[in-house]
């Protein structure tokens, strides 16, 4: 499966949004409104689904959609 379908379908399912509401590069936090509480639990489900850890560094890149591939792709094995 497609890492950035898999990505909106953790975010959809948590942030309890519409698909549609979660284009590729609009703003979690002023686009969605997500929270800090949300933005926690959604790095811990990324992280269990993608059996990956983030560094607080790059969660602090997590704005979009498109940012969150980013980062993911960059810790999976080729």
């Amino acid at each position: 499966m497609d890492i950035k379908v898999m990505i909106k379908e953790i975010l959809v399912k948590l942030l309890k949004i519409k698909p549609e509401e979660l284009k590729d590069d609009v703003s979690l936090q002023d686009g969605i409104g997500v929270d800090s509480t949300e933005m926690v639990e959604t790095v811990i489900a990324l992280e269990k689904t993608f059996n990956i850890k983030f560094s607080p560094k790059e969660i602090t890149k997590f704005s979009t959609l498109n940012d969150i591939e980013k980062v993911i792709q960059s810790k999976l094995p080729m």
